[in-house]
């Protein structure tokens, strides 16, 4: 199969404007594509395809899709570059009309953009069915020509690492327990001689006084795991490293405050900030990244027991603070309390962590972005340029002293693990309970709730749970190793 793209024409004429791998396809086959599509009716439009049989003996099936605009670039109201977004949603759509033809395999036209053609096509491909007996036909992309290779693959390598962290957040409970997340990703990154990974037990946890977290892994009978991976990727291994936190709740229940049973079936993607910054670190290790990053996920599940947290319960984090579990559905908060915490042993140039975190982002800002809370502007403005490339966005959200007394004022503790008033700002007072355990001056909390799962939102994602923003920490993370290049 041959996906190839074309634009949308300025003129009412509405003659085809191809790509330069549209042109010269039209070209080697006498100008038979061209006519074809001015016979089939009006212009394509953005992301829609028509498809064409027997036009050349190599590529049997030709799709042609819709790129919208020729010139399409950032656009400053969507806060994305047009141009990529239209060129991945196009593509994924070509790939998955040769996938509904059973051809095992895609040419792909780079329209213009090789590395955004190779993450819509290897997006658009993917789809959990490891534990179906009959599965959808593989179909395997590679570019049309030869002429962007290095993009492309960078693209491949760029999309892998999200189809990882949708593996990972997609696959059952009782198939990714806290021990078989840490070994999956420890086998991914077996090939790289710069990464170690540490796989923490309960008892080391212990030792490290890591009260908030073993307090949420209590009332489950998976053993909780701490996953520390140091990638070394600097030439100088003694750089101050990125380090990445990822809320790694394996199966969220809610505890003794209890879920409702509607939905309750996604909470196994509650890991999906430790899915999402694992999974970045091992595209960061295959890209070869010239800096150093240190990942830490504090694993368990949240389950009511005899022996779970009650409301009401005090517990004391890593740094001495005691903290009043008011509810045990906040429970992700307690896990990152300590990580954060034992993440300023390293030195950091800055520390990101992303969690599932709260419902209330997901009512603040729905799939359309990450909300970020940060103490950095400096921080703040990688991230935002990093997802203007990767399409998939964030969003600046407050860290006000307002937010600080609501769950500083508690009764029992130094802080409680909800805001006073419950539900006003409660994605807010959760970014300022996990202000209490920094005071690095480079702090950036991502809270992915609200993108965790794609409906039809993202067209180049299946429905199901999405893996974001996994290239946008990628590529915040080249980023700043070009920053410390320069």
């Amino acid at each position: 199969g041959l996906v190839l793209g074309v634009y949308s024409s300025d003129k009412d004429d509405g003659a085809a404007q191809f790509t330069s791998a549209g042109d010269a396809f039209d070209r080697l086959v006498s100008g038979k594509l061209r006519a074809l599509l001015s016979l089939c009716g009006p212009p394509l439009k953005k992301g829609k395809t028509r498809i064409f049989h027997g036009l050349h003996q190599d590529f049997p099936s030709v799709v042609v899709v819709g790129l919208g605009k020729k010139n399409a670039g950032i656009n400053e109201q969507e806060n994305w570059n047009e141009g990529k977004e239209n060129i991945r949603t196009a593509v994924a759509v070509g790939c998955r009309q040769i996938q509904d033809l059973e051809i095992p395999c895609v040419e792909v036209d780079p329209c213009g953009d090789a590395q955004a053609a190779a993450e819509g096509a290897v997006l658009g491909l993917h789809e959990y069915n490891e534990l179906k007996q009959k599965k959808k036909p593989v179909v395997t992309p590679q570019l049309h020509g030869s002429a962007e290779s290095q993009a492309w693959q960078k693209g491949v390598i760029y999309a892998e690492g999200q189809n990882l962290a949708r593996y990972l957040m997609e696959a059952p409970a009782n198939y990714i327990t806290p021990i078989k997340f840490a070994e999956h990703i420890e086998q991914k990154l077996r090939t790289f001689s710069n990464v170690k990974v540490h796989i923490r037990p309960e008892s080391w946890i212990t030792t490290q006084e890591m009260g908030a977290f073993l307090s949420v892994a209590k009332g489950s009978a998976e053993p909780p795991i701490f996953l520390e991976i140091h990638y070394l990727g600097s030439a100088n291994t003694d750089d101050s490293p990125l380090v990445f936190v990822g809320k790694g709740v394996t199966f969220d229940s809610g505890g003794i405050s209890l879920k409702p049973s509607s939905g309750m079936d996604a909470m196994r993607a509650d890991m999906g900030g430790a899915a999402t910054v694992c999974s970045a670190i091992v595209t960061a290790a295959a890209l070869n990244l010239p800096l150093n990053i240190i990942g830490l996920a504090p694993l368990c599940e949240n389950m009511p027991s005899g022996k779970a947290n009650k409301p009401g319960d005090v517990v004391r984090a890593k740094n001495g603070k005691t903290i009043q579990v008011d509810n045990t559905d906040a429970e992700g908060r307690l896990l990152l309390a300590d990580a954060l915490c034992y993440a300023h042993n390293f030195n950091a140039r800055a520390i990101v962590n992303a969690a599932t975190l709260t419902g209330a982002m997901d009512v603040a800002l729905g799939s359309a972005a990450t909300g970020v809370f940060t103490n950095s502007s400096w921080l703040w403005t990688h991230l935002y340029e990093a997802s203007i490339l990767t399409g998939d966005r964030v969003w600046r959200m407050p860290l006000f002293e307002h937010y600080t007394k609501q769950v500083t004022d508690c009764p029992l503790a130094d802080v409680s693990n909800i805001g006073k008033y419950s539900r006003a700002g409660g994605a807010c007072t959760a970014a300022a309970f996990l202000k209490e355990f920094v005071t690095a001056s480079h702090w950036a909390h991502l809270d992915i709730a609200g993108v965790m799962s794609n409906k039809d939102e993202v067209p180049y994602l299946r429905k199901g749970m999405a893996g974001r923003p996994t290239r946008t920490l990628v590529e915040f993370a080249a980023r700043l190793s070009q920053d410390s290049h320069s």
